[in-house]
């Protein structure tokens, strides 16, 4: 049994049994991939995965256990990398954190700055996607730490842990006629042509139980990943905007009106996601101590030393 087969194993599961994916992704040959994996079930005496002609369509019940266990063992190779660098290296490497755009936009400037100013050897790469392509790229080891509100508190890889709660807003263009309500109600809202987030991201689930809540079928007519996308079509006047209070920025959104909203959507809470059992450098850990500071490395690795799954609770 080589490593290379593990590795091998891993990507092909990670492109969907696409082998052609993942020998390029590997920098290697499709018959050479399809070659180490069946040597590798012949070793193990089982097969890997459940084939349709020279497809593969889905992994066995076996193979389920034989790509958890190989998971298990590339992760543990690469915590002894990353040991070795701790020690040799301790103030150089590469960071990289998974996160929205909304995150990456609005909470996370300040603490990029400190951090680069504390380790400025340290390269810190800010990967942007929807929250279940993040857990799945900190799941997978392609970044080391996830940022997000939704989805990653449900990824069985990762350990996460409460950050900060965050509340929506609505805004409208200005002298909207929305905006001289004395007590924005949902009903009020629900009458207006709406833009919001995609349903994956950043509290959709907590406007749409909102709406429901009360019965009401609001009229989204567009979604986008990013709340600067949704000012943008509010400005043009395609309708109002629900979106995160954090988003709204005074001196920049001149030309619209923020409404509170806190009253009528369920707060969201914001979370740190790491890979259950990954050994973090030591300057991962004051990262995510500077973007939550009750975060501490005591707190993490009791984190990381529970269930996993778990969503850790202060």
């Amino acid at each position: 049994m080589k490593l290379q087969q593990l590795r091998y194993l891993n990507e092909v599961v990670r492109q969907g049994f696409n082998i052609s994916a993942a020998a390029e992704a590997l920098f290697t040959s499709q018959p050479g991939v399809s070659k180490q994996i069946r040597l590798l079930e012949e070793e193990l005496g089982v097969e890997v995965f459940v084939r349709n002609g020279k497809r593969l369509t889905e992994m066995t019940q076996p193979g389920r256990e034989v790509v958890n266990a190989a998971r298990r063992v590339l992760r543990e190779m690469e915590n002894l990398r990353q040991v070795g660098l701790e020690f040799t290296n301790q103030d150089s490497g590469l960071l990289t954190i998974a996160t929205t755009h909304t995150q990456a936009r609005y909470a996370l400037p300040p603490v990029v700055q400190r951090f680069t100013q504390r380790y400025p050897k340290v390269r810190l790469s800010l990967r942007q996607g929807n929250p279940t392509q993040i857990a799945e790229w900190v799941a997978c080891g392609e970044a080391d730490i996830a940022i997000a509100t939704e989805a990653i508190e449900a990824a069985d890889e990762l350990v996460t842990l409460p950050c900060y709660q965050w509340t929506h807003c609505v805004v409208t263009g200005l002298g909207h006629t929305l905006s001289e309500e004395p007590i924005l109600t949902l009903e009020q809202v629900a009458t207006y042509p709406i833009i919001t987030y995609d349903f994956a991201f950043s509290g959709r689930s907590k406007i749409n139980h909102a709406f429901a809540t009360r019965g009401l079928a609001p009229n989204v007519v567009l979604t986008a990943l990013d709340a600067d996308i949704i000012k943008t079509y509010v400005e043009l006047g395609l309708g109002i905007g629900i979106m995160a209070k954090m988003a709204f920025d005074p001196e920049r959104d001149m030309n619209l009106r923020m409404l509170d909203a806190s009253h009528l959507f369920e707060s969201s809470t914001t979370r740190i996601g790491v890979q259950h059992g990954a050994y973090l450098r030591g300057y991962a850990y004051d990262f995510i101590e500077l973007f939550a500071p009750h975060l501490s490395r005591k707190v993490v690795d009791a984190a990381m030393g529970g269930k996993r799954g778990t969503d850790f609770v202060l």
